[in-house]
């Protein structure tokens, strides 16, 4: 029998995502990002969060999506992605939801835009309703993680 796992849900346009809620440290609000030079586009910058200082980025961005303005409902997400802490910028985080992994489908080629080398796979839920399981390893390739490391306080 296929187990249930633990999905964070959230939105980046109109499009629902999910990751596995063992690999999320925690939810905030968005906060100050100190920017940092000479790093690509879509790393906004870090945070110190509690003291630790962690690499922002923005997932708009890193899927070649439209940025938008932030607002009351913009999060980030700190994740644990290879024995390290990176926050994504998401539009909004709102949903925890059980799901089946046979619910979870091989990921189409592009879905939204998106690269599959970048999905885990497409988890149908009810009728009409796709979200779309991100790969956190692959979102951070290793030269973007050499760069992100050199950012780490």
């Amino acid at each position: 029998m296929a187990e249930d796992i633990k999905v964070i849900v959230f939105k980046l346009g109109s499009e629902e995502y999910g990751i596995e809620v063992d690999k999320v440290q925690t939810i905030e609000r968005m906060m100050p990002i100190t920017r940092v030079p000479k790093t690509y586009a879509f790393i906004k910058g870090v945070i110190n969060l509690r003291g630790v200082v962690i690499p922002v980025i923005d997932l708009r961005g890193r899927f070649g999506i439209q940025e938008a303005e932030h607002t009351d409902q913009t999060r980030v997400i700190i994740v644990n992605v290879n024995e390290m802490e990176v926050g994504f910028i998401v539009d909004s985080a709102n949903d925890v939801i059980d799901l089946n992994r046979e619910s979870i489908d091989t990921p189409p080629e592009v879905v939204g835009g998106i690269k599959a080398k970048y999905l885990d796979g497409v988890a149908k839920i009810g009728e009409d309703r796709l979200l779309i399981m991100l790969n956190l390893s692959e979102v951070l390739n290793k030269n973007e993680i050499v760069q992100l490391e050199s950012l780490e306080g």
